[in-house]
């Protein structure tokens, strides 16, 4: 018995260190919430590895599947990663380009991001580039599909990732940082559709009701907040970006508007005051847009995007085939730098409605663990209560520590109680 009391008590004092684990890695998200002046920088995946882009395909490091990673690109840099890809599995590689906020930026500065084979044949790119004068978070991601109809990129073997910066002189010379994710998209058992639907319900729905309710944005599409449909509240700094996700299943359609609050400061007009943006789950650009600011309240919205659906992959539009699989579909909304010559550096509120209409469906039927490209349970739940991704890998990594702690705690008290045993067993003998 004293054995197995000091047993317990040693497992009392893991679980306390588990629980110590989870409460000290709140505390950075705490401190920049309780942090004035400076705005909050952007928050990366705090599972992300350090990697070097290199000047040729040659000595290009490799990008492993569901890994996130960090590296630099300067400007008008050119830089190589590897991703060694089978023949059965969709890949994609997103790059997340993070200027220094409020830099100086020309309309159409931005970077390209392509996946190539061996032989230097372009799978597939995407191009991403500020809509407005002033830096902010860019996504945009390369991919490899599986298409039996083609003899490009199909087979496996060594892949490489090119990421081009394009900057204008006058644009901000400061490096970008870069978060960069590789993500896999199993097969389907079965072939579906490949033609579009003429017709798809365009319509914008009405916006939702019960008033807002406070929500605040997050800092990266790390610890993006989470929301469901509703009318949703968040403070906005001049220069500031706020990350938001919202679950779409297969079939179901997403509709978002932006309101900045009124102001008493001033009615100085503000051309691309607010930008609104969308991406999709492998962090692939879907579309966005931009708002003018006057003091008054003022509304953008996005243009109404296609219900989520497989052959959507098909289209050579960005807004129809990134609607291309389900799950958590990223919201980011920006402030010009410029809002606080005229209206001061304090926070504006702003305002998001979101829609989610259709029913879901089950989707094409993949030939294997759908991984983020689904819709789950837990992901409704966590946008009900508001959950951040990172507080909801944070729970998930908690949980996991528990479970192992948990074993190895009862794998002592087994050997334990059996050294107990055969001790009393020789002592009786």
């Amino acid at each position: 018995m004293k054995t197995q009391a000091g047993i317990g008590r040693r497992a009392g004092a893991l679980i306390a260190a588990v629980a110590a684990v989870g409460a000290v890695t709140a505390l950075p998200g705490q401190a920049r919430a309780a942090a004035g002046g400076e705005l909050p920088p952007y928050t990366f995946d705090t599972t992300a590895q350090p990697v070097k882009g290199a000047a040729s395909s040659s000595d290009a490091a490799q990008l492993k599947t569901g890994q996130t990673y960090r590296d630099t690109l300067k400007k008008d840099g050119k830089v190589y990663y590897r991703v060694d890809l089978d023949d059965k599995q969709n890949s994609y590689v997103s790059v997340v380009a993070v200027p220094k906020p409020g830099g100086k930026a020309e309309y159409g500065d931005g970077f390209k991001v392509s996946m190539q084979d061996g032989s230097g044949t372009e799978c597939g790119y995407q191009q991403a580039s500020f809509s407005a004068e002033y830096a902010r978070p860019l996504a945009a991601y390369a991919r490899r599909l599986i298409n039996p109809d083609s003899s490009s990129c199909q087979k496996a073997g060594a892949f490489y990732v090119l990421v081009e910066r394009n900057s204008k002189a006058t644009s901000a010379p400061d490096d970008w940082e870069l978060e960069i994710r590789h993500l896999s998209e199993p097969g389907v058992k079965k072939a579906g559709p490949t033609e579009l639907p003429e017709a798809w319900p365009s319509a914008t729905p009405a916006p939702p009701t019960g008033g807002p309710q406070k929500r605040q944005g997050g800092a990266g599409f790390h610890d993006a907040v989470s929301l469901k449909q509703g009318e949703w509240r968040s403070d906005i700094r001049p220069g500031q970006t706020l990350f938001f996700r919202v679950p779409v299943d297969w079939g179901q359609q997403l509709f978002a508007t932006a309101e900045l609050g009124s102001s008493t400061a001033g009615d100085e007009y503000i051309g691309q005051a607010l930008v609104l943006s969308v991406d999709n789950p492998a962090l692939g650009h879907v579309d966005e847009n931009s708002g003018s600011y006057d003091g008054k309240p003022a509304t953008l919205a996005l243009d109404p995007l296609r219900p989520v659906a497989y052959e959507n992959r098909t289209s050579y539009n960005d807004a129809t085939s990134g609607m291309r699989f389900a799950g958590w579909y990223y919201l980011s909304a920006t402030l010009n730098p410029a809002v606080a010559e005229e209206y001061g550096d304090g926070p504006l509120p702003l305002t998001l409605r979101v829609n989610v209409t259709g029913t879901a469906n089950p989707g094409p039927g993949y030939d294997g663990d759908p991984g983020p490209f689904a819709v789950t349970a837990d992901d409704r739940e966590a946008a009900a209560s508001g959950a951040s991704g990172a507080r909801a890998a944070e729970r998930s990594d908690s949980m996991r520590l528990v479970a192992v702690a948990g074993i190895g705690t009862g794998s002592v008290l087994l050997l334990g109680l059996g050294a107990w045993t055969l001790l009393a067993r020789r002592r009786a003998a």
